[in-house]
């Protein structure tokens, strides 16, 4: 059994707690979308503070014509104009023992008139909940990686091997941040990607295949509507066949999602159809989301897609003269996986029984695409999620985080750099106090 040391102890206490809270406060009122210049002001942000804590930075602007012509490029949904990446090391020598990764862009509030005072980046604090776009998915685990840098770097200590510190654009639609930085090289023996996982060590995900289908009708007049073919009616048996897809792919249950009634969901985000209301629509446009299996190859699960479709239009006296269009734009989230004797797990979880005490937190998989497989496939590098929120929360109007669960998983965090990383205290190491940027 491990117990935490006194110099373990003294690292603990000296985490700044209130500057934690703080910090996050001033993420969130930073409306960082995805694509927009807000993600690099925060890139920017980041990495001047790291640069201040005696971290080696490197912080790059993206070459996008070279990332996106690059084949394992994984896809992109918004205008982009530029990106950076931020990676920052502190100690030791060669490759870091520990990367903590966190994503600082978000997704779109949706309708103010769902939001409290319809601030959706208020960063407001009521009954130990901090509320606003982005708090749980995923500020609260930069902050939380930001203040474990803050915290090691303020303290004086010597570690042994390095810790790393990468912060990410462009998670929500598909990666490109991981991506680019992955391909400059940057490495690791082990990461935690601090997503929200609900004191749950996350070692597998699921992937996400954005799609488009594009249903054709024929136009006509409202009043003489049997003269044209609805778009919208047309798509309607592919609607219900995807419902009966979707069941048949969640029939048998993986152990590996022990509470998730549908690991591999198959949905419609976003749906347009005709341009006049008098008129019958003669085109339907519908994006939606395919759950992919765990190790499930995405080509195959793109052919499974189209064999329906096909199946359907088979079937349908105007869908079978004219097919609809089927294409796989925006995020391709293969899945990934971390193998289940790596010995990360297991310094994870006792990291998080040492410090809130109990049982062993509970080991899953979870139903969405990240990073982690970006990590763990083109990286080569062990990864799991841990991480403060409940995802539950996380792209909607009531998006919040515990203050508590923030501080209690940011000490765990902190606990397992100071024993991945070899910390210790060095000659001229004074008593560790609260770090305070």
């Amino acid at each position: 059994m491990t117990t935490i040391s006194p110099f373990e102890a003294r690292m603990l206490n000296s985490l700044d707690e209130q500057r934690l809270v703080d910090s996050l406060v001033e993420s969130v009122r930073i409306p960082s979308v995805t694509g927009t210049a807000e993600e690099s002001q925060l890139q920017h942000h980041q990495a001047a503070e790291l640069a201040l804590y005696g971290f080696d930075v490197d912080s790059w602007k993206f070459d996008l014509e070279e990332l996106t012509a690059h084949p394992l490029f994984p896809g992109i949904e918004t205008d982009r104009e530029e990106g950076y990446g931020l990676v920052a090391t502190i100690g030791g020598s060669g490759i870091p023992a520990l990367i903590l990764q966190g994503h600082v862009d978000v997704v779109p509030t949706g309708d103010l008139d769902k939001w409290h005072d319809r601030d959706a980046f208020s960063g407001s604090i009521s009954g130990g909940l901090l509320h606003g776009r982005g708090a749980c998915d995923m500020k609260a685990g930069v902050a939380a990686n930001m203040a474990v840098a803050r915290t090691l770097a303020a303290s004086g200590v010597t570690l042994d091997r390095p810790l790393g510190i990468h912060s990410v654009v462009s998670e929500e639609d598909g990666g490109l941040g991981a991506f680019a930085t992955l391909l400059r090289g940057h490495t690791g023996e082990a990461a935690v990607i601090s997503e929200p996982t609900s004191n749950r060590i996350v070692t597998a995900n699921a992937g996400a295949l954005t799609f488009r289908m594009v249903v054709p009708g024929r136009a006509a007049h409202g009043s003489t509507r049997l003269e044209g073919v609805s778009a919208l009616d047309a798509f309607l048996p592919i609607y219900a066949a995807m419902a009966e897809l979707e069941r048949e792919r969640n029939a048998v249950p993986d152990a590996r999602f022990p509470d998730t009634v549908l690991p591999y969901p198959i949905s419609i985000g976003r749906i347009s159809a005709g341009d006049w209301p008098s008129s019958v629509p003669d085109i339907l446009t519908a994006d939606g989301r395919f759950g992919l299996r765990l190790g499930e190859d995405p080509t195959d699960a793109r052919a499974a897609f189209t064999r329906m479709i096909d199946a359907v239009s088979a079937r349908d006296p105007w869908l079978r003269d004219h097919p609809i269009s089927l294409t796989w734009p925006g995020g391709q989230f293969a899945s990934g996986w971390l193998d289940p004797g790596h010995p990360l797990i297991g310094e994870m979880a006792q990291s998080v029984v040492d410090v809130a005490g109990g049982v062993r937190p509970e080991i899953a998989a979870a139903p969405y695409g990240s990073d982690l497989r970006l990590y763990s496939g083109i990286g080569g590098i062990p990864t799991l999620h841990f991480g403060p929120g409940d995802v539950r929360f996380a792209h909607a109007p009531r998006e919040q985080v515990a203050i508590a669960e923030l501080v209690s998983v940011t000490r765990s965090l902190l606990l397992l750099a100071i024993r991945r990383c070899g910390a210790r205290e060095s000659v001229t190491t004074r008593p560790p106090t609260a770090a305070r940027a």
